[in-house]
């Protein structure tokens, strides 16, 4: 039995069987024999959560050949895309069509079908995350029948199935609404944390696409703000040196070795941030959407990510800088902050409520764990949410009265899939 990992190496396990499915109707034949076997079956994307939602037990599927997009119905811009496209692939290929997705996560090593049914999202209040923006769904369900969702066949069923956690049925195919391709006018440039926290509300609400990141153990952020443009003429990317030298260097490289020193002497790493934020410079350019939206990450890390109401973010990290101020802990990855708009998505970080995103990271090779607890400990009362793909530590219990839909979901799934084919100890965890 050949092991298998996430990305973040959290989660490992030895599933007695890898299969890669050649069609759908092989698909529907393993689920159907599994089911009638006992056994649990888990479509395994890119690994890139960090939690154990894509762990495979008994039987590990790859749906590496069901990917590139199936058709496009150039009068609406809905396009059926396979479940097993990467996004860093589907990116170009609706651009070579002139479509774009209307919004991204910052990071698109994953497939499309583990992003959206994690709760992958980007920033911008006036836009919900990848889920949001299918209009129909198709999965196999644990007895290999074929469940299709769209605005003409069982269209009831969509705010529950497009983000499904992997937990009604192994996705095949998803209609996603596209918007012409368009550009981002991106500029990025520091700041000061407190004098970011008192402008937040007018920032997030002025900007298409505006996210900030916060180094630890200084007044210092980043701020990123995205706004769209039709015209391709002002199209003005970043020479290749200068992108090589912030996102391949600066980003990785050089991030890399740092994270390494700090390590093995914890002390320099307040020194590192104030060097490191200081260094940041203003920079501002224009390329299509899908090239600004996601960045490369080489360095491997540990992430938690909270939703909670937008307006409770300046206090949460506020209260967060006071808890690092005491050093207690001293941590070099920035905190990661973005916006949502509402959905109406049963299982939806964002669901019925404009959303703030808190994202704290920690170094592959160092103790996460009293940084990411003394985390969660600020959020009480807040309603938080974890990000289903960020590691957290709530069980059904807690998340049934964060969620409305909570047990319409779990509801939905007894009928679905009765006999938990498609289960593993995480959504065992999570929905009882």
């Amino acid at each position: 039995m050949a092991e298998w990992s996430n990305w973040a190496g959290t989660v490992t396990s030895r599933p007695e069987e890898t299969v890669l499915v050649r069609d759908i109707p092989h698909l529907q034949l393993l689920c159907e024999e599994s089911m009638l076997a006992g056994r649990r079956v888990k479509a395994v994307g890119a690994g890139h959560s960090f939690t154990g939602i894509a762990e495979p037990t008994d039987v590990l599927v790859r749906m590496d050949r069901l990917s590139g997009i199936r058709s496009v119905d150039e009068s609406t811009g809905r396009v059926w895309v396979h479940a097993g496209t990467p996004l860093h692939v589907l990116g170009p290929e609706l651009q070579r069509r002139g479509l774009a997705m209307t919004n991204l996560g910052d990071i698109d090593r994953q497939t499309i079908a583990g992003a959206v049914s994690t709760g992958t999202h980007g920033t911008g209040a006036g836009f919900t995350g990848l889920a949001g923006q299918l209009t129909g769904i198709e999965l196999v369900r644990a007895d290999g029948s074929l469940l299709t969702v769209n605005e003409s066949e069982n269209s009831e069923l969509l705010p529950a199935v497009a983000l499904s956690l992997g937990a009604l049925g192994i996705v095949t195919a998803l209609e996603i609404q596209c918007v012409p391709k368009f550009l981002l006018h991106a500029v990025e440039a520091p700041a000061a944390l407190d004098e970011t926290l008192d402008g937040l509300t007018e920032r997030v609400d002025s900007t298409d696409h505006f996210e900030f990141y916060w180094f630890p153990h200084t007044d210092r952020v980043l701020t990123k703000s995205n706004t769209r443009l039709d015209d391709e003429s002002e199209r003005a990317p970043l020479p290749a040196w200068r992108s090589r030298l912030d996102d391949d260097l600066l980003s990785n490289k050089l991030f890399g070795v740092l994270n390494k020193a700090a390590t093995r002497a914890p002390g320099i790493i307040p020194a590192v941030n104030q060097v490191s934020a200081r260094a940041l410079s203003r920079r501002e350019f224009t390329d299509w959407s899908y090239r600004v939206f996601a960045s490369e990450r080489d360095v491997v890390f540990r992430e938690t990510e909270i939703a909670i109401p937008r307006d409770a973010v300046p206090e949460v990290l506020r209260e967060l800088r006071s808890w690092l101020a005491r050093k207690v802990e001293v941590v070099t990855f920035p905190v990661e902050v973005r916006f949502a708009a509402p959905d109406e998505l049963w299982m939806s970080t964002a669901y019925e409520r404009e959303t703030g995103y808190i994202a704290i990271h920690q170094y592959v090779a160092r103790d996460h764990r009293r940084y990411f607890e003394a985390f969660w400990s600020m959020l009480d009362g807040l309603d938080a949410r974890p990000h289903w793909g960020k590691m957290h530590d709530l069980g059904a219990a807690e998340l049934r009265s964060r969620y409305p839909k909570f047990d319409d979901f779990v509801a939905l799934r007894d009928r679905l899939d009765p006999q938990r084919v498609f289960s593993n100890p995480y959504l065992d965890r999570v929905l009882g």
